[in-house]
């Protein structure tokens, strides 16, 4: 039987028990919040509110404000409401319970997922730990696909097995439901109770939670707070299609309620965990802390953190919920917040963000240096944090395709006559030419050199007629002129043609259709291709982006995968030979000491400038994004400096558009206003207005959903003079054209591409070679 809103407390409830008001408060501080709550109310975006603040001697301050229910009748808000917690269900029920069993030592935070569930090890997840669930690094997705349909809990556990990774474990932080709702499960296959039941008794009962539980009974529903669903619904589609009850969402709760749990980890955890586990929970445990510092469950500072407020430090804790709730623990002053809302409620649009930040930014300014904490504690705390791993950069010694051929003699290519499709990053780790290396060997006959866009020296912004390299005197034969495949007399008398050039990650990056067009080439003459293999400069653990559809094949795209496909060049011709029947006879030169989740400044290889507006590493990161708004009437920087690290045009409204983007608080970058004028392409020699995109976490980016959120933002703000429909070519999605003037959150948008992605990683796995 699901043991759900308890109706007798237990022993301990007077040891718990809430003194009734504690000490006054800062005269300004109640001051301050009432009069905060009632703007947002009078302002739409929320219909009422409880705020409770408390601190390790008892509540400091709890109201009630504006109403629970505005349809069919208007509900005033009591203390007392219940709410649909959200994803403080995380921290309120799965984490805690996670722990117990740590301490219990039935499950260790280390070990892998697959060793208590077998069937979770399926698709590339053998290698995925509790703790990294707990800290959202296991690569997973955000959350499971709702379309087709599906319902129960069955189901969606075996979604969850049936799922591949987004990318390898402990290399992004991707905040993701399936994380808990997996932990959920652990604890169920662990101690052979659902999640309800097991928490109702180890941690709700003892803590004298009476109105805390998993689908409220009908005698409580008259006090529950509607969402934008029935009420007493779970508003989480997720949670609500498993029956209710799920790692992530599903529990309810009061903010007395509330107020017990936090009172049990100011106390470090008695009577339900230890000391030690509630340290363990509330510190660091995340592989990086740049940008996403995560506890076990609880967020320390990350772009979810905004309901910390401006004041209290890095080193408190907190979580907010979905429908508009919010937890702030500041353990150093020994200080809760407590900032319960149903923003869905009536219409599903309202905005519990301005009021959760603001709360906690008046509480800290009123009560941190008088609550009775110790501040000296932080200091400790900024101690840890030095010892603490951050994401620096690997400097691994990396050997190409080119350093492996040309140190076993060019074997491979012995007594061949050679075609070398290459330009200026045809390079070995010594820096000498591909070009040359091959023409001075007395074993291979160098025979024609075949350039890409931008010519042999990577620095054309045009179309190239075909020449002849200086330095070699062989006919320099252009793929980007009147020929994009190698023509048959181009090829007369050519035994192999070899690929040597350093892709950037990206689909539309056309080296790599350049490299499938002469493999189709070779392939109709019967001549071997070679790949000299080089590292993904993005990475090639990371997969982003809507496949590119039917019927937008071209130069800019010739086969159906993400805008970031997350591979080698040696892969991708794997892939290609493959999966587009090229049929040809193919052989790639693989890397020795390269590892899929390096960037390229981490391979020790020295920085070729892949074209003339890829000049640094970062604008290789951010080219993937940006590059998606470029078929529009706007520039992205070529003519300046900064290429792919800004973005205006004469129309743009630069402070809006940055303030804008920056509310969004999109992971891994900020935004700031500029003007510039290009000295050469789109609106050359005029003042353009726009953002530059300063990357604060490369790790944390999410490339294709930046370009997403910039084509949302220009079209919300500026639909008139932003020709959105010119982006589609390089998008190769029109859905999502639509999807956006009818209104979808760009968060929506990427939701509906992860089934898609999914596949393509299936489809990837086979050809990977590191």
């Amino acid at each position: 039987m699901r043991l759900s809103f308890l109706i007798i407390a237990s022993c301990l409830t007077l040891f718990l028990s809430i003194p009734a008001i504690a000490a006054a408060s800062p005269s300004d501080m109640s001051g301050s919040i009432e009069a905060l709550v009632e703007k947002e109310i009078s302002e739409g975006r929320i219909p009422g509110a409880v705020i409770l603040v408390g601190n390790r001697e008892g509540v400091i301050y709890e109201k009630a404000f504006g109403y629970s229910s505005l349809k069919p009748a208007r509900t005033p808000m009591t203390v007392d409401t219940i709410f649909d917690i959200a994803s403080l269900t995380k921290v309120v029920a799965t984490a805690p319970a996670i722990m117990q069993l740590v301490e219990r030592g039935k499950l260790g935070l280390n070990d892998p997922v697959a060793r208590y569930w077998p069937e979770f090890k399926a698709k590339g997840k053998e290698r995925i730990t509790i703790r990294q669930l707990l800290t959202h690094y296991s690569g997973l997705r955000p959350d499971i696909p709702l379309k087709p349909a599906w319902s129960g809990y069955a189901t969606a556990v075996r979604k969850i097995e049936e799922m591949p990774p987004l990318c390898p474990p402990g290399t992004r932080f991707i905040y993701s439901d399936i994380n808990f709702i997996a932990l959920g499960e652990l604890l169920r296959r662990v101690t052979g109770q659902p999640l309800d039941e097991y928490c109702a008794e180890q941690i709700f009962r003892p803590l004298a939670m009476t109105d805390t539980g998993f689908s409220p009974p009908k005698a409580v529903l008259s006090r529950i707070a509607p969402c934008d669903c029935p009420t007493g619904l779970v508003q989480d589609p997720t949670a609500r299609a498993m029956g209710g009850v799920a790692g992530n969402a599903g529990l309810f709760s009061t903010a007395r309620d509330l107020s017990l749990f936090c009172t049990m980890i100011l106390n470090r955890g008695l009577p339900i965990l230890s000391p030690p586990g509630i340290e363990k929970m509330t510190t660091p445990q995340s592989p990086f802390h740049k940008t996403a510092v995560r506890g076990l469950g609880w967020d320390i500072d990350s772009p979810y953190s905004s309901n910390r407020g401006s004041l209290f430090p890095v080193g408190s804790f907190g979580h907010k919920g979905y429908t508009g709730t919010s937890l702030w623990i500041d353990p150093f002053s020994g200080t809760y917040i407590i900032t319960l809302t149903s923003r869905l409620h009536p219409a599903g649009k309202g905005n519990a963000e301005p009021l959760r930040e603001r709360i906690a930014t008046i509480v800290a300014a009123a009560l941190s240096d008088s609550s009775g904490g110790n501040r000296d504690s932080i200091t400790g705390y900024y101690e840890l944090l030095k010892g603490y791993p951050t994401a620096q950069p690997r400097q691994g010694h990396v050997m190409t395709g080119i350093d492996l051929l040309r140190e076993e003699g060019f074997k491979p290519l012995k007594g061949l006559r050679i075609g070398l499709i290459t330009n200026r990053s045809g390079i070995d780790s010594q820096g000498r030419r591909t070009a040359e290396l091959l023409s001075r060997n007395p074993s291979v006959k160098l025979a024609a050199i075949f350039s890409p866009e931008h010519g042999l020296g990577a620095d054309r912004d045009e179309k190239v007629a075909s020449s002849r390299d200086l330095s070699t005197g062989l006919p320099v034969y252009s793929l980007y002129g009147d020929n994009l495949r190698p023509a048959d007399e181009m090829l007369k008398g050519i035994d192999a043609l070899v690929f040597d050039i350093q892709d950037v990650g990206a689909r539309f990056y056309t080296y790599i259709t350049t490299m499938a067009y002469a493999m189709e080439a070779a392939a109709k003459k019967g001549i071997r291709f070679f790949v000299l293999d080089r590292p993904n400069p993005i990475t090639a653990a990371m997969v982003q982006g809507p496949l590119l559809e039917e019927g937008f094949q071209s130069f800019t795209g010739c086969f159906p995968m993400p805008v970031r496909h997350g591979m080698t060049v040696g892969e991708l011709a794997l892939m290609f030979n493959k999966e587009m029947r090229l049929e040809a006879k193919l052989e790639v030169i693989s890397m020795k000491g390269y590892r899929r989740t390096d960037w390229y400044d981490e391979t020790g290889l020295p920085w070729v400038n892949p074209s003339p507006n890829i000049r640094t590493l970062n604008q290789a990161v951010l080219y993937p994004g940006v590059a998606l708004v470029e078929g529009a009437n706007l520039s992205v920087g070529r003519g300046t400096d900064n290429p792919f690290e800004i973005v205006g045009a004469p129309w743009i409204r630069a402070e809006e558009l940055a303030s804008y983007l920056n509310r969004r608080e999109i992971q891994g970058v900020r935004f700031m206003p500029v003007e510039f004028v290009p000295r050469e392409n789109r609106f050359r020699d005029k003042i353009c207005r726009g953002i530059q995109i300063i990357i604060t976490d490369r790790q944390a980016l999410d490339a294709a959903g930046l370009g997403i959120e910039l084509i949302t933002a220009l079209y919300r703000l500026q639909a008139s003079e932003f020709q959105i429909d010119k982006t589609a070519e390089i998008l190769g999605a029109p859905w999502i054209i639509r999807a956006i003037k009818e209104g979808a959150d760009p968060a929506e948008i990427q939701e509906e591409w992860y089934g898609p992605l999914s596949e393509f990683m299936e489809k990837r796995e086979r050809y990977l070679l590191y």
